[in-house]
């Protein structure tokens, strides 16, 4: 198993190892998410990720864009630990962090055959589904598990604290 930490690119380096990995045949498949607070739902949406393609690539919101995102209370961890403990994970083959609250400008440069979306979606409703589309991708929705949530994990923790 690689160190998660050799698994955490930037951008321009990691489309350099993608275009290594298409010669040979692979499948590219991209998912995003803040992943503040690691809990089974996510992992359970990697592990069906990982299964649409050969190499999975998680694209991580910066700590700028979390807060943007969810609030000036977020994230509870810092993005360089976010990206160590998803690419720590055995099914998870690259991490990018970008600084966009979307990750459009990611799958420009990146170009994954899938992306993998998990939650109550529409592949049609994803700004960044048009993208794949645009160059013959293809949208996967990953369903939610119920109950589990970072939103609702952060509630329980402020509520017991």
């Amino acid at each position: 198993m690689r160190p998660p930490r050799d698994k955490v690119l930037g951008r321009d380096e990691l489309v350099l190892h993608l275009q290594e990995l298409r010669s040979s045949g692979a499948r590219v498949v991209f998912t995003n998410g803040c992943f503040d607070l690691l809990h089974a739902g996510h992992v359970e949406t990697l592990l069906r990720a990982r299964c649409e393609g050969d190499a999975l690539v998680v694209g991580l919101n910066s700590d700028a864009s979390v807060r943007r995102l969810k609030g000036p209370r977020r994230p509870l961890t810092r993005e360089e630990d976010r990206a160590f403990l998803v690419a720590a994970l055995e099914c998870v083959d690259y991490v990018v962090v970008f600084p966009e609250d979307t990750p459009i400008e990611t799958i420009r440069q990146l170009r994954p055959d899938v992306h993998v979306k998990g939650g109550d979606y529409r592949p049609e409703d994803l700004p960044e589904g048009e993208v794949v589309r645009s160059y013959g991708g293809r949208v996967v929705i990953a369903p939610v598990i119920p109950g589990l949530s970072t939103t609702r994990l952060e509630r329980a923790l402020r509520e017991d604290g």
